[in-house]
């Protein structure tokens, strides 16, 4: 039997919730398999959320893990496809830390893939009616970290990697954009879905010119 993590963040930044988080929260009420479930809500910290990114992999020994964040501003759900050794954070996590220029793993190499089928991923979530996109970028802050730990933490051969969300509708600052909480979930289960079945990756381009 499979076993999938799944992880959100707490809000952050004096925000009263953040869209990962519940999204996450829906997905595990909804789970009727296959396989077991494991959810978590993780500290917007940067020692905080690694080192229990790391417990829970420890424990559950999952097959796959998949850690979701907000990215607000963003219109489209954020398959991500790099995470870089680097934390250069614009501001404090929420104990207060603000390092600067730092590597997320010290000696370990610059940048990782996910191994996830990212384009996969995304394409069948915009099959399902809802925006989506491969990125690039998972920014420099407690994401990217979490992002970068998830795959120096997994064994050789598991699955792992990390989705942005938008804000969700009734939770976004006024003028972001924002997506139906409900489709965020959706989103989530349709990530799990495409890696569990193993939904091969096409060979079409997702890359940017800049």
């Amino acid at each position: 039997m499979t076993t999938a993590l799944l992880t959100g963040f707490e809000p952050f930044g004096g925000d009263a919730a953040n869209p990962s988080g519940d999204a996450v929260g829906r997905v595990a009420a909804d789970w009727t398999g296959p396989g077991t479930l494991v959810t978590a809500i993780l500290p917007v910290t940067f020692a905080g959320a690694a080192q229990r990114l790391r417990d829970l992999i420890t424990e559950h020994q999952p097959d796959l893990v998949i850690a979701t964040g907000l990215a607000g501003g963003r219109s489209a759900i954020g398959v991500e496809r790099i995470a870089v050794n680097l934390v250069d954070a614009r501001i404090p996590d929420n104990d207060g830390a603000q390092p600067v220029d730092e590597a997320s793993i010290p000696g370990a190499p610059a940048a990782a893939f996910a191994t996830l089928p990212v384009k996969a991923i995304a394409a069948a979530i915009r099959d399902a009616g809802v925006p989506a996109e491969v990125s690039h970028t998972a920014g420099t802050f407690v994401c990217n970290h979490v992002f970068f730990t998830a795959l120096s933490a997994v064994p050789a051969g598991t699955r792992a990697g990390f989705i942005h969300v938008p804000w969700a509708i009734g939770q976004a600052p006024a003028g972001e954009p924002a997506l139906p909480l409900a489709d965020i979930a959706r989103a989530l289960r349709i990530a799990l879905d495409a890696t569990l079945t193993g939904t091969p990756e096409p060979r079409t381009p997702a890359g940017t010119l800049h």
